[in-house]
């Protein structure tokens, strides 16, 4: 057996207003199946957008978090001072981070890595 691709879902209260959210930090919306699912993708990462709409999943990131690393911690900062998205920023050994949530509090975070 092989993986021939992977992909991370997030569980997610409004599938339009998660969209536009990934959108605005840059995913491309790949597939959409009406409010039954959505991919978007960015270089080298899928993300698919699935409803919590039964109970049996609550949103929100629980015990993960996903980093999108960026050539350009500035334009990120100010993408997110933008969208009214609040974040906290730590400068550290290997790199300065942006953490930040998406609509449905999954953790998130924009990395400029010094290595």
């Amino acid at each position: 057996m092989a993986i021939q691709d992977a992909q991370i879902t997030i569980m997610v209260r409004e599938m339009d207003r998660s969209i536009l959210f990934y959108q605005f930090i840059s995913f491309t919306l790949q597939n959409r199946w009406a409010d039954h699912y959505a991919q978007l993708t960015a270089p080298g990462i899928v993300i698919g957008l699935h409803p919590t709409g039964n109970n049996s999943h609550s949103a929100g990131s629980g015990n993960m978090s996903i980093g999108f690393t960026t050539d350009n911690f500035k334009k990120a900062a100010n993408l997110l001072i933008s969208l009214s998205v609040p974040a906290i920023s730590r400068d550290e050994e290997g790199g300065k981070f942006l953490h930040f949530n998406d609509p449905d509090e999954t953790a998130l975070y924009f990395i400029k890595p010094k290595w």
